[in-house]
Formats: structure tokens, C-alpha cells, sequence
């Protein structure tokens, strides 16, 4: 019988599977403020509580980013030159960061988080996507573009969508190939991301049992597990329910979110 914290994480994962589908959100964005929640709850050191929640969410989407670039490439929306160029940045980027957060208070990890949290929500409000202005970035541009998206996304336990595609667009890339591309990218920062979390957390003594560095494991099974399952369902829903309606609705979530973890703050 599964024990309650399990169908918690399955829960996690049925939730931003299902928004990941239906609205192209999802990643950090949902997983981490839940995880935060679940971990305080369940009493996990209050000084690790951020790192656990921010490395499990990156582990997480190293399934999620494989599956949805694989979707992506069949209808050839990856631009596989891009991201060949911007990886490399991108490794050493997620690398810093996570070696930084792991030196970082959770005080200010909570603070960097809300504040994403908040810009993710007025970008979602708006539904701003910036017009193209200029030609593709050049091989040494990407690579120093990738270090900023790899340092933001370990930072906040992203894939680095919601960064990578508006930039993109901006590039005079189609927005299709942009989100696609943009899937792919996700790929090193999940897997860097990870690697990081496990290798600055696998000196902490005190962190819970079933813990691979700064990865909480039955969280990192649980919502995988679950999101998979849900997210062609929220995919389908596209075609019948009003998402950007949707949309604007947790947009209002996440500026809940965000605000409340600035108050607790205080």
C-alpha cells in the first residue's frame, strides 16, 4: 500500500504533467512551491529544504525535456545547430549555478524563486512573446547565452524554457522551432542540473533518508512516474478547453505563490 507522502508526489506529478500538456508549463514552476510545501511538512532540515526541492525538480525534468524533444524532433521543430552551439555554455552555466546555490542561504534561494515565480506569471498575464528584430545569434553568442539560461535554471530548478524561447523568437526564429529547440536545450540542464545537486549535496550528513545528494528520490519517482501519464491527456485537452483563459487563471496562482513565499520572507 502506498504510503501518504508517495500519492502526495504522484499527485505533484499528475498536476504538472497535466499543466505541462495543456498549457506548455509546468518544470519548476509547479514542483518546486509543492515540493517546498510537501518538505516542510514532513520536517526536512529547514536549511536544505530549497536545495532538495530545487534538485529534485531538475532531475525530474530530465524525463520530462527527453520526451517532449523526442515529440518535437518528429514534426522537426528542433533546430539541433542551436542547441549543438548553446550546450556547451549551458553545461558550464547549470554547473556554477548549482555549485553557487549550494553556498546560497535558502533565504535567498526562496527570494531568486519567488521572483521568477513573478515574472513567469506577468509573462503568462500578458502573453508576451517579443517580435523578431534581429538575425540568428552567432556560435560565440550562443554559448554566452547559454551560461546565463544554465545559471538562472539551476538557480531556480528550471528547464529554462520560459528564458530560451522568448530569446529565440527574438532571434527571428519561428516560434515553433523556438519551444522545440527549446525542449531540447532542457536535455543539459536537467542532467547537469542534476549532477550538480547530487555532487554539492553528497557531503551534507543530515539531509532525509532515500536523499542522493540534494535529489530526494521518492519525490523524483513518484511525480515522474505520474507526469508521464498525465501529460498526453493535458495535451488532448488543448483541442476542447479555452487555455488562454487558462492560462491567465495560474498566472493568478503563481503571483500567490510568489507573493506568499516574498512574505514568508519578511
Amino acid at each position: 500500500m502506498l504510503n501518504t507522502d508517495f500519492l502526495l508526489y504522484l499527485m505533484t506529478g499528475a498536476f504538472t504533467g497535466l499543466l505541462s500538456g495543456l498549457l506548455g508549463v509546468g518544470g519548476g514552476a509547479v514542483i518546486v512551491p509543492i515540493l517546498v510545501i510537501i518538505f516542510t511538512a514532513l520536517h526536512f532540515p529547514d536549511a536544505y529544504i530549497m536545495h532538495i526541492a530545487l534538485g529534485t525538480s531538475l532531475a525530474t525534468i530530465i524525463f520530462t525535456s527527453i520526451s517532449s524533444a523526442r515529440a518535437h524532433q518528429r514534426k522537426n521543430n528542433v533546430d539541433w545547430q542551436v542547441v549543438r552551439r548553446v550546450a556547451l555554455g549551458i553545461v558550464i552555466g547549470t554547473l556554477a549555478g548549482s555549485m553557487l546555490a549550494a553556498k546560497l542561504h535558502s533565504f535567498w534561494l526562496q527570494a531568486i524563486f519567488a521572483v521568477f515565480i513573478l515574472f513567469v506569471a506577468t509573462q503568462m498575464m500578458l502573453n508576451f512573446t517579443p517580435n523578431a528584430k534581429r538575425p540568428s545569434p552567432t556560435g560565440k553568442e550562443l554559448s554566452l547565452v547559454g551560461g546565463f539560461i544554465g545559471v538562472i535554471s539551476s538557480l531556480v530548478g528550471i528547464g529554462g524554457g520560459s528564458v530560451t524561447v522568448p530569446y529565440l523568437i527574438y532571434c527571428n526564429f519561428n516560434p515553433r522551432l523556438a519551444i522545440g529547440s527549446s525542449a531540447a536545450v532542457g536535455i543539459p540542464i536537467a542532467i547537469t542540473g542534476t549532477i550538480g545537486y547530487i555532487y554539492t549535496g553528497l557531503s551534507i550528513t543530515d539531509l532525509p533518508k532515500y536523499s542522493l545528494g540534494f535529489i530526494y528520490l521518492p519525490a523524483l519517482l513518484g511525480i515522474t512516474l505520474a507526469s508521464m501519464l498525465t501529460a498526453p491527456l493535458g495535451a488532448a485537452l488543448t483541442q476542447k478547453l479555452a487555455t488562454g483563459t487558462l492560462k491567465k487563471l495560474f498566472a493568478m496562482v503563481l503571483y500567490i505563490v510568489g507573493f506568499k513565499m516574498l512574505w514568508n520572507l519578511l
